[in-house]
């Protein structure tokens, strides 16, 4: 196993691991209705992504662009690499124009819904949306996970 390919799978497991670990904990947060839990996992699901999320994202790509590279794979065309690259842009765009504002809404609704006491409408909204957005920027990588693996198309 090239050097390459080995960091490319920690950043798989750093990116996807944490992204379907922070919505279980975001979920078992959400559950409990309890602002003070809500607002401390919603911080610490920000603050995992700047620790696990963006490093892996970034082993993900410096690793597969040098893999890319090195094997002289094509992008042009449709092929199980052009869609890859397709879907991980597509997740990317949901994650900066979506989920980080979304995220940031969270946090500060929660901050105030520890003041009151009471989950806000505010906060509610905006988690469901999270939750919506969220699955589908998971499932995508997923499928380029799947994509990479079988190396189909």
């Amino acid at each position: 196993m090239s050097v390459w390919l080995l960091l490319h799978l920690v950043g798989v497991v750093f990116f996807l691991g944490n992204i379907i670990t922070a919505a279980f904990w975001k979920v078992r947060a959400d559950l409990q209705k309890d602002p003070t839990v809500i607002h401390s996992t919603v911080k610490n699901v920000m603050l995992a992504d700047y620790v696990f999320t963006l490093p892996g994202l970034l082993l993900i790509i410096i690793s597969g662009i040098q893999m890319a590279l090195t094997a002289n794979w094509q992008v042009h065309g449709m092929n199980w690499l052009t869609l890859s690259l397709l879907l991980f842009g597509v997740t990317g765009i949901v994650w900066l124009a979506v989920l980080i504002p979304l995220q940031r809404a969270m946090i500060r609704h929660s901050a105030a819904s520890m003041a009151s006491g009471e989950i806000s409408p505010a906060y509610t909204i905006a988690s469901r949306r999270w939750a919506v957005f969220g699955i589908i920027a998971t499932l995508l990588p997923v499928v380029i996970l799947y994509l990479m693996v079988m190396k189909n198309l």
